[in-house]
């Protein structure tokens, strides 16, 4: 037996919760996933995992077992990417994970030159508004704009702050008149964003410290912010967005602002990646790149 590859077969169905979908993310079939793993079971002399219709459980020594082969394996991946004198420099193929509007709208602004830096690099992109697993998709880095980051064993790296502000067409203020209070704001069509919870409903909070919750009728909602977008410019209501995504429709007239003085809670921009002891030199300057770029205000007014 390969006790190597059986340690990497354990460490990702622990790490993926099942072997199915070790066995998808490997390239493997079940069965040959869950012989490495009662085969090391055999060698070791001890159960390490216990297996139910529904879930799989570490035992006490899988749990000890486990914590080794996690060091062993980083100490192992290290040492060979230190000793491959092609692995010092970025090479192979990124997978890089955004939301639609982030690839759409910013990523044409700095990704090319950090292509054209590292010309023995390929970036695959993987544009979505869901919520990626990066260990079972096998993303590299995920940059993601939120206001909440779930508990997890990734590293969230902050890149930028991200202000969220109402905006509407001038046209449709001509139209409908524009809003200098929370009580006429009511009475105006928000176009919301479906994939929130609540997508009629805003909180918002004045120099003074007062928080309001405001509930808006519907007019227009979509799961994509870019068609949001684009109805907020033809004049069909008004809508919440990151600046990032309405910057240069502000600056051109198409959007202006509406109630500036009521803030929308803001959020940031995270560099996400799984934990480990020794980040391959691809990821690193992604990072480091996209760290150095953020670190100038980007979406000012």
């Amino acid at each position: 037996m390969d006790q190597l590859n059986a340690m990497q077969a354990f460490r990702r169905v622990v790490d993926l919760g099942s072997f199915s979908a070790a066995a998808s993310q490997a390239g493997l079939s079940h069965t040959v996933l869950s012989r490495q793993v009662k085969q090391l079971e055999r060698q070791l002399g001890t159960q390490l995992l216990t297996r139910t219709t529904r879930r799989l459980h570490l035992t006490e020594a899988g749990t000890l077992f486990y914590r080794h082969c996690v060091q062993i394996l980083e100490q192992m991946q290290a040492m060979t990417l230190e000793l491959s004198e092609h692995q010092q420099q970025p090479t192979g193929t990124l997978r890089l994970g955004v939301a639609t509007a982030f690839g759409e709208l910013e990523l044409g602004r700095w990704l090319p030159d950090f292509v054209e830096r590292h010309p023995q690099l390929q970036v695959e992109l993987n544009c979505s508004d869901r919520f990626i697993d990066l260990l079972e998709e096998q993303i590299d880095v995920c940059l993601r704009i939120t206001d909440h980051l779930p508990d997890s064993s990734l590293v969230a790296r902050l890149l930028a702050h991200s202000e969220v502000l109402l905006v509407a067409a001038p046209r449709y203020l001509e139209r409908h008149g524009t809003p200098t209070s929370l009580d006429t704001l009511v009475d105006h069509p928000l176009l919301g964003y479906s994939n929130l919870p609540h997508p009629q409903r805003l909180y918002l909070t004045n120099p003074e410290g007062e928080q309001r919750d405001i509930l808006m009728p519907r007019r227009l909602s979509a799961n994509s912010p870019m068609a949001l977008r684009a109805a907020a410019i033809g004049g069909l209501g008004i809508a919440s967005f990151d600046r990032f995504i309405v910057h240069d429709a502000l600056l051109d007239g198409r959007l202006v602002p509406v109630l500036q003085d009521w803030k929308l809670p803001p959020r940031n921009l995270y560099a996400v990646y799984p934990q480990s002891r020794y980040l391959a030199p691809k990821v690193r300057a992604l990072l480091d790149y996209a760290q150095t770029y953020y670190a100038q205000p980007r979406w000012q007014a």
